[in-house]
């Protein structure tokens, strides 16, 4: 029986240097340049997520430049699509006062803290479940049909975009991690159609 199939990539490293001590208002700028940023040079594509990318029907990426370079890298040319439902979930850093840690740890204390309710303005845990329910929604539509669509994204949003999947019935059959450049394929019996 034909599949339909998502695989959910993770962009490439970016450029940007994580390599800073940062207070939280510092880290609302910096995120704000990763997220305006590109990738590193003389990135390494793994050959599993390249074989996917020459395999796909159809490339659709987050318009956020990491993703958009990543999808070209795969490609060598522009997605086919972007969809600014594939933006990464916020991460806004509790008011901490002067007291300064490295980005990965400011995003830690940011994820958890949105996980409980603190969104700072920005895009509440709530909302982000919505947009990926509807965005589940929309990439099934596009995969119907026994099509394989690739998409380069972003870690967290990936993993609500991976469980928003599966309770729409898809099951994820393989996975490798949270990483630069990691993916999900997620698969389901394509629908006969009437």
């Amino acid at each position: 029986m034909t599949k339909d199939v998502i695989i959910l990539v993770r962009h490439g490293k970016p450029a940007l240097s994580r390599k800073v001590r940062l207070n939280w208002q510092e880290y609302r700028a910096w995120w704000d340049k990763y997220d305006d940023g590109g990738l590193a040079d003389k990135q390494r594509i793994p050959k599993k997520v390249q074989a996917y990318a020459n395999e796909a029907d159809v490339l659709i990426s987050s318009p956020l430049r990491r993703a958009v370079e990543t999808a070209r890298l795969l490609r060598g040319r522009e997605p086919d699509l972007t969809d600014k439902g594939l933006v990464e979930a916020a991460l806004p850093p509790p008011h901490l006062g002067r007291l300064k840690f490295r980005p990965k740890t400011w995003g830690t204390f940011a994820r958890v803290v949105w996980f409980v309710g603190w969104s700072d303005g920005m895009e509440s845990h709530s909302a982000a479940r919505v947009r990926a329910n509807t965005m589940a929604e929309t990439l099934a539509d596009h995969a119907s049909g026994g099509k394989l669509i690739l998409v380069t994204a972003h870690g967290w949003y990936n993993r609500m975009l991976k469980g928003s999947l599966m309770k729409q019935g898809w099951k994820c059959v393989s996975q490798n991690g949270d990483l630069h450049w990691s993916h999900r394929r997620l698969e389901r019996e394509t629908k006969e159609k009437l």
